[in-house]
This record gives C-alpha cells, structure tokens and sequence, in this order.
C-alpha cells in the first residue's frame, strides 16, 4: 500500500510498504481522511520533544486525527466491527493498570500514541491497523470530512466541559487555531457567550464564524467566568490568569515552546481553578453526538483537502487554507 513516511527533518515521501495485518484484538482500517495538526508539524520539522527524549524516532508514519472503515478483523474481535465507518482513540493504554482501571488510559505509564509515539504506525496511508477497544462508530450523518474533525473535536470537548460555565456566563477562548476554535463552537453551543483573543492577522477567519475576536491591545475590560488556553504563547497562562474573575477557571490544552511561568500568588488570591487537559479520549463520543445532531458543525475549519502525495507541502506549511486552520489528506488520492 502507499504510505507517507517521515524519514529526517523537513524529510519524506509516499513509500510503497506492506500493508497491515489485523493482530488478534485489532482491526485494520481503509482511511478515508486525515487530519493534519501542529503535533505533525513539528515531528516533520525535527522539532517535537518526543524525538529528543527518545520517545519517537525516524522514520515515522503520522496521522493521529483520522476517520475510515473496517475491512478486517484480528482474532477475537466481533464480527459486527466490519464495515463500519470508525474513528480512533490516539491514546492506546496497557488496559491492565490503575490509571486505566479508573477510566485515565490516557495517562497511562505505559501509554503509546498511534502516530506519534514508540513506533505505533498513523494514518497517512491508504490503511491503519488499530486495537477494536480504541475504536469508535461513526453514524451516518457525521461525514468523512467531520469524521477526521472529531479527533481535535475530542480535546475541545474536555477543554470547553473543563472550563466549567454555562448559559448566560462569558468565556474566552485564547489562540483561534484549530483547538480554539473547536472550543468556541462547544462553549457557543451550550449558550455561553464567547470571544477569542489571537495574534494580528490570525482573527479573520474567527471572526467570520460569527465570534468577536481580539488582539491582545484590544481586548476589553470585562468580566470572564473562564479562560482557556489554546495558544502556544509562553506568556498566555500567566495572563488568564489574570484575566480570569476571581473564583473562576483557567483551562490550559495549548502548549508552548518555552517554560511558561504562572505567578501561583494570583492564582491563590483570587481562588483560581487551573485545569489541564491531554488527550480527547474521554471527548471522542461527545465530539460525535454534537456533530451527527448539529450542535457543531466543525467542517468550516477545513480549508483544504489534498491527496497522500501532498503531503509533504502540508505538513511544510506551504498549502493555502483560506485562511481555515485545518488541512486534511485523503489517502486514497
């Protein structure tokens, strides 16, 4: 089969490579799309800690945000996964320890991240094997193109619930990256007015989804119930700190690039909550049922759709969006 492999920084090609056996417990799955996301970007520039700790190495096949149908099945599995349209948890634990017993597979000590991490191949190729426990049903309402969003849609899902506010409370959402924006549209959804604060030049496309959206020069005096986090700024969780009400909540899923420093006086001054969030695997059914019933419709955000061949441009940042953060491969192209 035709898989794009990461061989070296800035280094990679569609291999042609023996497709996947379904071991027993697993399934193998016909991709249908997939997701390119700031993760991929930096292990495709060399830049991603995982390759400094040893975590991830090269050669890699990425994708971890990915929708598809099951056309095999390894021994044990039951046969009713067969042909159905799935997506997949990114987040593969042990299953036998505590951490996974108690529903936090994603913090697993033994976790392996499919695309990612300790080799587990991704879904930039025409097929991905994965275990049937990681899958999830796609109904027929939720298409291809919001299929491969519910992976991101997951992550947003936490972030949003975490924030804690509700209907008639005011929330801002900081970076309107893919994350952000997937943030905005739940909180939006469940009745919370919502705006967001990003960098000049990047507020555009938010603010054509109806949000108000600010730079950090222009941003208003007001009062937020919950601030969360989904830029990369080094300064940003400082700053919702401050900016957040006091006994209100201040949700992290963005990460940056350098140490972030939190002056915790503050948070404890103004009884602050800090929550952090990894991983969408708890949001993934979630993410689905706000799709497939309209609640939110995440398809805007894509602003491209290219073949496997291309996806060396994507992930060199040089495809045109539109000015929408996502670009998706559809590998059978």
């Amino acid at each position: 089969m035709r898989a794009y492999v990461v061989t070296a920084p800035r280094t990679g090609g569609v291999q042609v490579v023996d497709p996947p056996a379904a071991a027993p417990g697993e399934v193998v799955v016909d991709v249908a799309r997939v997701g390119v996301c700031g993760t991929d970007l930096e292990f495709y520039t060399g830049e991603m800690q995982y390759l400094a700790s040893g975590r991830s190495s090269y050669p890699m096949r990425l994708g971890h945000e990915w929708c598809g149908r099951v056309v095999a099945l390894g021994e044990g599995v039951d046969p009713w996964w067969l042909g159905r349209r799935v997506v997949g948890d990114t987040m593969l634990g042990c299953g036998t320890c505590e951490r996974c017993w108690a529903g936090k597979h994603h913090v697993c000590e033994r976790l392996v991240e499919v695309g990612i991490s300790l080799g587990r191949p991704g879904a930039l190729a025409e097929q991905i094997a994965v275990p049937a426990t990681s899958l999830h049903v796609l109904p027929d309402s939720v298409d291809d193109a919001a299929g491969a969003m519910v992976e991101p849609g997951g992550n947003a899902w936490r972030a949003a619930t975490a924030a804690s506010v509700g209907e008639g409370q005011r929330a801002l959402v900081c970076g309107p990256g893919t994350i952000g924006l997937l943030v905005a549209l739940f909180l939006r959804a469940s009745g919370v007015e919502v705006q967001l604060v990003g960098e000049p030049g990047r507020t555009e496309f938010a603010a054509g989804l109806g949000f108000d959206v600010w730079t950090a020069d222009t941003l208003p005096v007001v009062p937020w119930h919950a601030v969360v986090n989904a830029s990369t700024a080094d300064f940003m969780p400082a700053r919702a700190v401050e900016l957040v009400e006091p006994g209100g909540r201040v949700v992290s899923i963005g990460l940056s690039r350098t140490a972030s420093v939190v002056d915790t006086r503050t948070a404890v001054l103004k009884d602050v909550t800090l929550v952090g969030v990894l991983g969408g695997s708890a949001g993934l059914d979630p993410a689905i049922e706000a799709y497939a019933s309209g609640a939110v419709d995440p398809r805007p955000l894509i602003g491209a759709v290219v073949g496997l061949a291309d996806a060396g441009p994507v992930l060199g940042g040089t495809v045109r969006t539109g000015g929408a953060p996502k670009t998706h491969i559809d590998p059978r192209k």
